[in-house]
């Protein structure tokens, strides 16, 4: 990882627009827990790779990562990101897009330097299902007719499916067979799934400090997240008028995201997303099997279990 840091830094550079590291230097060294990376690289290693092509793909994939997140920040108007105030409010929506389409570009340019078609096919192809996530998502928020299987396509291109590409793309790099390719993809989708469950419960029950953003910014951007989506499908007529005035009015009064939680509750929507989540983590537990036993192997078994113990 410390190589992978020290590329990042290399080519976020720019000789002509000192404005591109100033904003990438601001969500890179935010923190994070760059997962993603860590995936391309435990994939690589667990297959045996010993060359030096994983640590580029590493990059790449945060690349992409960061890239989304500056244009998700200016589609979404948010304001906090990793606890700190996003790139879009200390510059500008502009500033935030086209640092973005910068490092989308970078991580391209990383991907070939790797010679090999099969991981660009397979990276290319993550950030055009990213996108297409995320223009579904636009689509379906703020609609209660948006059901379980959009959701699941949603959390599918916005975030397993760069999960899945880090770990396949790093199984590829190192030339495994293509058993072991495809069970380090199942397992990066299942874990990006969870990671996305996760995510959106704590939305509706987390601690602002502890996530890097503001509790109930789900709630506020009217996202038709899961929990939302099973307290809607039980609600009874009076919550459903509730539901259809502060999600697809948009007209949000004091009071309503403490009542929106307590109709989850009710209804059983939250730990019905907890409970999938951990069946998703166990999804992702069960595809290392078909790998060979190892440390490094345990290591992945056991960040299925980090993932979701945010919400144990």
């Amino acid at each position: 990882m410390a190589r992978v840091n020290a590329l990042i830094a290399t080519r976020m550079a720019s000789e002509h627009a000192p404005r591109i590291p100033e904003v990438t230097r601001h969500l890179v060294e935010a923190g994070g827990k760059r997962l993603r990376p860590l995936l391309t690289l435990a994939a690589a290693r667990l297959c045996g790779y010993e060359g030096e092509h994983h640590v580029r793909l590493a990059a790449t994939v945060e690349f992409i990562h960061t890239a989304t997140l500056l244009h998700d920040d200016v589609v979404d108007e948010s304001s906090q990101r990793r606890g700190r105030p996003t790139a879009n409010l200390l510059w500008d929506n502009q500033s935030s897009v086209l640092v973005g389409d910068y490092l989308f570009a970078r991580s391209f340019q990383l991907m070939v330097e790797t010679g090999s078609l099969r991981v660009l096919d397979i990276l290319s192809n993550a950030a055009a299902v990213i996108a297409e996530g995320e223009v579904l998502q636009l689509s379906a928020a703020r609609s209660l007719g948006t059901g379980q299987d959009t959701y699941l396509q949603v959390i599918r291109g916005k975030t397993a499916a760069l999960f899945a590409a880090a770990t396949e793309s790093g199984a590829v790099i190192a030339g495994a067979p293509d058993s072991h390719v495809a069970a380090l993809r199942t397992y990066g989708d299942a874990l990006g799934i969870a990671f996305q469950l996760v995510d959106d419960l704590l939305d509706y029950g987390g601690v602002s400090a502890t996530l890097g953003k503001n509790t109930g910014d789900d709630f506020r951007e009217r996202k038709m997240s899961l929990p939302v989506i099973l307290a809607v499908a039980q609600a009874d007529p009076e919550q459903r008028a509730f539901w259809t005035r502060v999600i697809e009015r948009g007209d949000q009064r004091d009071g309503d995201l403490e009542h929106a939680q307590t109709l989850m509750r009710r209804h059983g929507a939250l730990e019905e997303t907890r409970s999938r989540a951990f069946a998703r983590a166990d999804e992702a537990r069960a595809a290392l099997a078909a790998l060979p036993a190892s440390a490094l192997r345990d290591t992945l078994s056991d960040l299925a279990g980090f993932v979701v113990s945010r919400v144990a």
